[in-house]
């Protein structure tokens, strides 16, 4: 069974508790709400490190690729005047604790999730821009901004499924995406992991030589 696969339509004037699929959803929001969480904080906890002592070399600043140093010293690293962190110091929290919510049996309204909705819109292009000037303009690669690229993926993907889901969920196309979810997740990912192993093909051939 799906884990997005369609329930009857129902109309009821108030949230009632969650199903099956919600809880499911929940426990994405949850998890990957926490692993950003905590891949966030580490990475302001060493750019205060770095502000510091300038000479302080962050643990996930490996070599010249895997280099965390060099992805906080680039001016992408404040697109807003501070440190892109913060963005999700304050937001995955509130995603895990929605999550939370959630999966201990709690429906959440339906402007919580069209909140949610947009958050994590907005969170997936930032991310995707994020990708891009890493692979293209700095040339490096940070080991926890590559862990928030994936649960902001994951958390936007199956944010809009439970959207659309909520709205079209008696249309056959729906119907068909949602059977295959964990296949798009899973190929929009490996279309990501090979764009970076393109990118950066001399270092892993370096690696395996």
């Amino acid at each position: 069974m799906s884990l997005l696969g369609t329930q009857p339509r129902s109309t009821p004037t108030a949230p009632q508790g969650t199903s099956v699929v919600e809880r499911a959803i929940g426990w994405v929001l949850l998890v990957g709400g926490a692993i950003g969480a905590v891949a966030a904080f580490a990475l302001i906890l060493d750019r205060i490190s770095l502000l510091e002592d300038p000479e302080f070399v962050p643990a996930c600043s490996i070599d010249p690729v895997l280099s965390c140093g060099s992805i906080m010293a680039s001016p992408q690293s404040e697109v807003f005047g501070f440190p892109n962190p913060l963005i999700g110091v304050l937001t995955f929290p509130i995603v895990a604790t929605l999550g939370a919510v959630v999966v201990g049996g709690a429906a959440l309204p339906r402007w919580v999730w069209l909140g949610l909705q947009i958050g994590a819109t907005a969170g997936v292009l930032f991310v995707h821009w994020l990708i891009a000037q890493s692979l293209y303009v700095i040339g490096a690669l940070c080991p926890y901004c590559m862990a928030v690229w994936i649960v902001t993926i994951a958390v936007f993907w199956y944010t809009t499924l439970h959207t659309l889901r909520g709205s079209q969920g008696r249309q056959r196309w729906f119907a068909r995406v949602a059977e295959y979810h964990g296949a798009v997740l899973t190929g929009w990912l490996v279309v990501i992991g090979a764009l970076v192993v393109v990118r950066f093909w001399p270092y892993w051939s370096g690696l395996s030589g």
